[in-house]
């Protein structure tokens, strides 16, 4: 059923109103009732619930797809409710299948490391890093040892992990599946256990593993978690989901400009969904700006709005301000007023060369194909010849829409 789908009518108006705040853009919510029940004690008592979100640091850095489920989890922090951001550098170690048509590799203990000094501070421009619990699941989980690992597996069936629709399609597919796998949800289940979580939060992907979670609080004698699934974000292309491997992301750790630009880049159809997910906005007004652009007002106000909205968030308002401008600049062919100054020695110097010196293209190849393409301005004339020799001199030269530079050749 999908979660937006269910109303709460008859509810007190605390819990509605948290329990509306949980449905928002989510996917599934499993047992609403059970949810609903945990959220009425809360307000009886005045305990905050325990709501957990566990992240393998596989990667450096977030991309705003990976803020979806960080977005909520805000929204429940909000509410008073204790959240509590897991990273899994003990899982990491295993290698989450989820998904995945083959094994997947562990990272190094060194790569985790490097990788999970970011996350928390990447996370931490979303979350209220003063009422956020920071955990690692290596605290419990090294050391239960191999003794424990067994008990552990004892608690969950081979029947019911090849339930799981990755293995099941691998295994009829012939393709091998490692034994260390199905510790992977497993031990991410086991997380839950440990930390006692009221909630789980997840992608759509993490489903059958939050699943687990609840399975072994029963096991252990806790109150099961409630699961909470949010949808997949869906790239600047609009068709796939984010990914940095598609190259349809926005990373947070990307420059006002760019992030704001991005945002613009993004379908109009898209751009609602964004909105219900990502931004900070109550529903209600979210809707009237709907009514506005259906009653005519230019849908680009809306995405300008959005786009200074995130790009606030991961930086500064006045950066926000400041990107908005930049990109009006650009749009009418004018130059931004911070770009980068470069000096070069050399004159006369070859068009690719002087690319590549400035740190505009990687190489002299790929300044060339920037010329073929028609990508290449000096004081914005177009640049189409490859032999073209700058002599000494002051010029503002453009890469594309956004990369700028002033270049100084003496």
């Amino acid at each position: 059923m999908n979660a937006e789908s269910v109303t709460s009518n008859g509810l007190p108006d605390g819990v509605r109103r948290a329990l509306e705040i949980s449905l928002r853009g989510a996917d599934e919510l499993l047992p609403q009732d059970e949810w609903v029940r945990k959220l009425q004690r809360s307000e009886a008592s005045g305990t905050p619930l325990r709501i957990k979100l566990g992240l393998d640091p596989t990667a450096p850095d977030i991309h705003i797809g990976h803020t979806v489920v960080l977005n909520k989890m805000r929204q429940l922090q909000d509410l008073g409710h204790r959240v509590i951001f897991l990273i899994g550098d003990f899982t990491t170690t295993i290698g989450d299948p989820s998904g995945r048509n083959s094994t997947r590799p562990p990272l190094t203990r060194e790569q985790i490391e490097a990788n999970a000094q970011t996350y928390y501070r990447q996370a931490s421009l979303v979350l209220d890093p003063e009422k956020t619990e920071i955990r690692y699941n290596s605290e419990w989980s090294d050391p239960l040892g191999a003794r424990g690992m067994i008990q552990l597996a004892a608690k969950y069936t081979v029947a019911r992990m090849m339930e799981r629709d990755d293995f099941n399609k691998r295994f009829k597919a012939g393709q091998s599946i490692s034994v260390h796998e199905f510790l992977y949800p497993l031990m991410q289940g086991y997380d839950s256990v440990a930390l006692k979580s009221d909630l789980e939060l997840g992608g759509t992907d993490q489903k059958f593993n939050l699943l687990v979670g609840r399975h072994l609080q029963q096991e252990y004698g806790q109150e099961p978690q409630c699961i909470l699934t949010m949808p997949l974000l869906e790239g600047l292309d609009g068709v796939e989901k984010m990914s940095k491997s598609k190259n349809n992301y926005i990373g947070i750790s990307e420059d006002a400009n760019t992030m704001f630009a991005k945002v613009l880049s993004i379908s109009d159809e898209l751009m609602w969904r964004w909105y219900t997910l990502l931004s900070f906005q109550s529903l209600e007004q979210i809707e009237a700006l709907k009514a506005e652009i259906a009653g005519g007002r230019n849908p680009k106000d809306a995405k300008v709005a959005l786009a200074k909205e995130i790009t606030a968030r991961f930086h500064s308002a006045a950066a926000a301000e400041a990107a908005e401008q930049d990109f009006i600049n650009r749009s009418k062919g004018g130059v931004p007023d911070d770009i980068p100054e470069v000096s070069l020695g050399g004159a006369p110097l070859g068009i690719a060369q002087l690319l590549k010196q400035a740190g505009l293209a990687p190489s002299n190849s790929e300044g060339n194909r920037l010329v073929d393409g028609g990508g290449v301005r000096v004081d914005s004339v177009v640049i189409s010849d490859k032999a073209l020799k700058l002599p000494a001199g002051s010029y503002v030269v453009q890469v594309g829409k956004r990369k700028f530079a002033r270049v100084t050749v003496s």
